[in-house]
């Protein structure tokens, strides 16, 4: 019998011939000016076509949602037309792509908004530190100043502006949107006691820190459709200051509402370990989401199979490995050996171009080694 990984599943309306997918992985190469998705992302994406379902990169829903050097958009019309190029390309290899959609919120700089602050539901200071350009063209990690709280009146701007997104997604080609409520971005940093301070409807109580979320996820449904939205969320990522005591419940009642919702599927991001909290955490997200559910975390084939077989998950993310193996589920399949990432080019590329440690990584066949 084939093993879980590798046999056939469904998302929403979509048939997916594995269970293996590609997470959304910043790659700060969009072409400039512009933050425009290019050819060379479009070869990157159709490269890795073979995967059950890619998820692309993070992208910003408006220019105020900027928070990183390079990122893509989808609010321009340009960049509508260079995603569109990816989704081509990705279907002509026969390949299912979603995008994921996010505002960094306080995970940002001055310098991306015209000298103004990064908005974040309050305004508390955080360790955190974003991907930027220097004056000299050389690209490293900045600290993120103390942002602005959101005034109560904003808030329904920022919901539209991820409504929008998902409709300009659907017109660029993709076949879903992922909405990006993990890893302390502005959706995660509303879910979050340590993050959100408020004492308005968006703060205070679970219900409260959860509207925000639960608010952008309706607006996209009634523009795209449930079966056309999946949801990420990460409660068990501490960083940034995101090391809230209520994060796990408040992300299993998420998982609830997403469910009553009908939502595609439920993606998580959780450290990589296989800690007795990281199985209770998945057992109670299932018990919660009855749907499709993706997890992510540096799985190796092994843990995937065991997490499958298990029925916490669907399909498993694989993110650095994917990265470096254009052809990771032949990899996997055959046993085959996987190409190590370079952490030198995760983003923006290195002086050899942007092209060295994106689209250069090769297949198994291309390596001249015989296959097992």
């Amino acid at each position: 019998m084939t093993a879980l990984l590798f046999q056939p599943t469904r998302i929403g309306g979509l048939t997916l011939p594995n269970r293996i997918a590609m997470p959304p992985l910043t790659r700060a190469r969009a072409g400039q000016p512009g933050n425009v998705p290019t050819a060379l992302n479009a070869t990157y994406y159709a490269q890795r076509a073979s995967a059950g379902l890619i998820v692309a990169e993070a992208t910003d829903i408006s220019p105020d949602a900027k928070g990183y050097a390079l990122t893509p958009g989808i609010h321009s019309a340009a960049q509508i037309a260079g995603w569109r190029r990816v989704t081509d390309a990705v279907h002509r290899a026969g390949g299912r792509i979603f995008l994921q959609i996010w505002h960094c919120g306080r995970m940002s700089h001055p310098d991306f908004h015209a000298g103004a602050l990064p908005v974040a539901p309050s305004a508390v200071a955080f360790p955190g530190q974003v991907w930027q350009i220097g004056p000299d063209g050389q690209g490293g990690m900045v600290p993120c100043p103390t942002p602005r709280a959101l005034e109560t009146a904003e808030i329904a701007g920022i919901v539209a502006d991820f409504r929008q997104a998902a409709i300009n997604a659907i017109e660029a080609g993709f076949d879903g949107v992922e909405v990006h409520g993990a890893n302390g971005y502005l959706i995660d940093q509303f879910l979050r006691s340590t993050s959100n301070r408020r004492s308005d409807a968006y703060g205070g109580s679970r219900e409260n820190r959860l509207r925000f979320l639960l608010e952008v996820t309706d607006a996209v449904i009634g523009a795209i459709g449930a079966a056309r939205t999946g949801v990420r969320l990460s409660p068990r990522n501490r960083a940034n200051g995101m090391d809230c005591p209520d994060s796990i419940p408040t992300a299993v009642e998420a998982a609830a509402r997403l469910a009553a919702r009908g939502v595609a599927y439920l993606h998580t991001n959780e450290p990589g370990d296989d800690s007795p909290e990281a199985t209770a955490v998945r057992q109670q997200l299932r018990a919660a989401f009855p749907g499709p559910i993706i997890v992510a975390g540096g799985y190796t084939r092994e843990r995937a199979d065991a997490v499958l077989a298990a029925g916490e998950a669907d399909l498993v993310a694989f993110g650095q490995a994917f990265i470096a193996n254009p052809d990771l589920p032949a990899r996997l399949l055959h046993g085959w050996p996987l190409n190590p990432p370079d952490g030198r080019t995760f983003f923006g590329g290195d002086p050899q171009g942007n092209a060295h440690g994106y689209t250069d990584y090769p297949t198994h066949a291309a390596t001249g080694e015989q296959p097992a």
